[in-house]
């Protein structure tokens, strides 16, 4: 019976990794669909970059209530799970409690502070729960959370607390088997622990029979759902558990609302002052596309951003127009642009490369309307927990409005032509410049 087991665990750990690897390697594709840059500069702050906004989460403590319970969450998810390898290794070698002999009195203090910390995840999570759909405060009721997003939360927050409630359980009844010397069990005496021996009252009726099963049950699902939680992150906002760590790395380090040329234009603004340096007609590269319309035409950072994304809606509710009532939501510019790379991924996936399908990111997903709406005031990349930055997706965009279709609202061509002719942005000759001056 005891190989069996064995043989199961390793089938069920092995198909495990096998998918979330498959779906992980999928994402990678999806995000090298962008175009090529270069952001190996400057490695020193990168690395603290990383290690204040992911592993510190330095803008969360804008909020420090709110900041100490995501940290709960985070710690739990962290660091509870290192008992995984102890319960990995035990399902594949047949053991029980592997590391209670070697590590002695230690191993019931590391226990506790696992215990601890479980409690803390549940009552954060049970917290976090009410705050989204008893409470449903403003950035987390808005219509772009609708359907799936809101549910996608609220899944992870239920699979946490049971997740939790398991390792628990599964602690209590092992604890209530050693004590009544149950078989295995009194192999390893590893004492009470403090917070699951709480549930001993409630398990004083069952007998070693009972439970025997609950806590084999609770060491099967709790294991089981660490695995289903896994293969359920690459398909969840969630996924920013683990791609926080590479996007604050490669964070943009420029001075924040810097706003990033494109090469080609300055070349033709070159080639135009300077003709003789243009180049010739067999030398010239085919161009390419002004702007983005579609997700390939953004950088791979930005879609690395939309797969970081978080869905918390803090750039949302910092950002002016969402807030006076216009249609754009940077949160849901994010969600969009992840949406088509998805699509955009399967497509490729069925085909073996890309077939036009008549989409583009780009009035399909997100509109003019919303591009407009945009001051570029940066608020959003402010309040951004991993530094995402919609703005540069929706300055792209707009570009691409601008440069292709000759898209732009009539006060920007006002403007435009302005720039263009007098070198400023009113209508008043050069020459006039100054007058100003002398007018008495």
């Amino acid at each position: 019976m005891q190989i069996i087991q064995q043989i199961a665990f390793v089938i069920l750990t092995a198909f495990s990794l096998w998918f979330f690897s498959r779906k992980i390697m999928e994402i990678r594709r999806n995000i090298l669909l962008g175009r090529d840059l270069d952001l190996s500069d400057r490695k020193p702050e990168r690395w603290r970059n990383m290690l204040l906004l992911a592993i510190g989460q330095k803008k969360m403590f804008r909020n420090p209530l709110v900041a100490v319970m995501h940290l709960v969450i985070y710690a739990g998810f962290i660091i509870i799970n290192l008992e995984v390898l102890e319960i990995v290794l035990d399902g594949a070698l047949g053991t029980h409690r592997l590391f209670a002999g070697p590590l002695g009195g230690a191993y019931g203090v590391l226990i506790n502070a696992f215990e601890f910390l479980a409690l803390g995840v549940l009552i954060v999570c049970i917290v976090f729960y009410i705050r989204r759909n008893i409470i449903r405060l403003k950035r987390f009721s808005s219509t772009d959370l609708d359907g799936w997003p809101r549910s996608d939360a609220n899944y992870i927050l239920v699979t946490e607390v049971v997740l939790m409630s398991l390792f628990l359980f599964m602690n209590a009844s092992d604890t209530m088997l050693q004590q009544r010397g149950h078989g295995g069990y009194s192999a390893h005496m590893t004492g009470n622990f403090i917070v699951s021996s709480w549930l001993h009252p409630l398990l004083q009726a069952m007998g070693d029979s009972g439970l025997v099963a609950l806590e084999r049950t609770c060491w099967w699902l709790h294991i089981a759902g660490i695995f289903a939680f896994l293969n359920y992150l690459p398909w969840s906002k969630h996924l920013h558990i683990l791609l926080a760590f590479p996007n604050a790395y490669y964070a943009r380090l420029d001075a924040p609302g810097k706003m990033v040329n494109m090469p080609e234009i300055q070349r033709e603004v070159l080639y135009a002052m300077h003709p003789e340096s243009a180049p010739t007609a067999e030398t010239e590269e085919a161009p390419k596309r002004f702007g983005a319309k579609d997700v390939t035409d953004l950088s791979w950072k930005n879609l690395l951003d939309a797969y970081a994304c978080t869905e918390c809606g803090r750039c949302s509710a910092a950002c002016p127009a969402n807030q006076t009532g216009k249609k754009l939501s940077p949160r849901k510019i994010m969600m969009d642009t992840r949406d088509r790379m998805e699509e955009v991924g399967k497509n490729i996936s069925k085909h073996g490369d890309f077939k036009d399908d008549g989409k583009s990111l780009l009035r399909d997903y997100i509109s003019e309307e919303e591009l407009r709406a945009c001051t570029t005031c940066n608020a959003c990349v402010e309040e951004c927990p991993v530094s995402i930055s919609p703005m540069e997706i929706i300055v792209s965009m707009r570009r691409y409005l601008v440069m292709e279709e000759s898209n732009a609202p009539q006060e920007w061509t006002m403007m435009f032509g302005n720039v263009e002719n007098n070198f400023a942005p009113w209508k008043f000759s050069p020459d006039d410049r100054t007058k100003w001056t002398t007018d008495g």
